[in-house]
């Protein structure tokens, strides 16, 4: 696996969240051999025991439950460690959801049926703010607990842990909410990871501006995952194939950026080559990498 992302002409692989146990030894010998470099990992990595697919919210920081919430912490702990293991310097993190029901689904079919501007969306969408202000208080504290108690672990071990902006309504952290947390968890090891396709699916939801929310966090950026949108929901397609105007987010992005392409399976290798040389002709200055081909989420 990782030499076919090396004979792509990547230096750089992420480590998804699709990693098994069993895949971990072969990992070691490419990384130690200087077969690749590994940029980041995506929690949880290597998965827990007996999971054989890909499970990012399987523990969250935020559940009502204490044991699961332990376990959240517990295998982020493994996925910072194998990260210095490896000399990869961020580990991608998703930071959990409000319990409620699911909104984003309804919105997007809304929206790819035209109903973007109809009574019906303005409604939902009222709806599933109020419901997310009413219940987000506890959620909230709980995620920001178990960030704080992570940190700690990440500053010891030199890695650097990013939260990323989610696609799903429900999921935190809620967008305009980064920076307090930045605020309140004021760390350097805390930084901010963007999700290009993410971001654009909430701006044409009518939720966010896609440049203007990642212009708010830039202090903060590390890094991406890139990929395209094609209308209204449908990501992890080749960056130029969607509505993404990366074109507008290249005033945003630096050199020192980690950029990481984060795209379907699926997708043939010639449709991958075509999505680097469409990014660096529009984004100077990238040493992409890409993720480990596991369903991304």
């Amino acid at each position: 696996m990782l030499r076919e992302i090396r004979d792509l002409g990547f230096e750089y692989a992420e480590l998804s969240h699709g990693t098994r146990v069993a895949l971990v030894p072969g990992i070691i010998e490419a990384v130690e051999a200087g077969e690749i470099k590994i940029s980041t990992l995506h929690n949880f990595c290597p998965l827990p025991m007996g999971v054989n697919h890909s499970a990012p919210n399987l523990y969250q920081f935020t559940d009502e439950r204490a044991r699961d919430r332990e376990l959240a912490e517990r295998y982020t702990i493994k996925t910072i460690e194998f990260a210095a293991r490896l000399k990869a310097p961020l580990v991608v993190l998703h930071c959990g959801s409000i319990e409620m029901k699911d909104y984003t689904d309804r919105m997007i079919g809304m929206v790819g049926r035209g109903e973007r501007f109809s009574a019906g969306f303005e409604s939902l969408a009222r709806e599933a703010t109020e419901k997310r202000q009413k219940k987000s208080e506890p959620f909230v504290k709980r995620m920001k607990d178990g960030l704080s108690k992570l940190l700690s672990v990440a500053e010891s071990r030199g890695i650097k842990l990013g939260i990323e902006n989610r696609q799903g309504f429900e999921e935190l952290p809620i967008d305009s909410d980064f920076p307090e947390i930045f605020r309140d968890l004021d760390s350097p090891s805390l930084v901010y990871w963007h999700d290009t396709g993410h971001a654009q699916i909430k701006e044409n939801l009518g939720l966010i501006d896609h440049a203007l929310q990642l212009g708010a966090v830039q202090d903060r950026l590390a890094g991406f995952h890139l990929h395209d949108v094609q209308f209204p929901g449908r990501d992890h397609c080749a960056p130029g194939t969607g509505c993404i105007n990366f074109a507008a987010l290249k005033p945003l992005v630096k050199p020192n950026h980690i950029k990481v392409f984060e795209l379907s399976p699926s997708l043939p290798v010639e449709e991958v080559r075509k999505s680097v040389d469409y990014l660096k002709t529009i984004l100077d200055g990238m040493s992409p990498a890409p993720q480990s081909p596991n369903k991304p989420v």
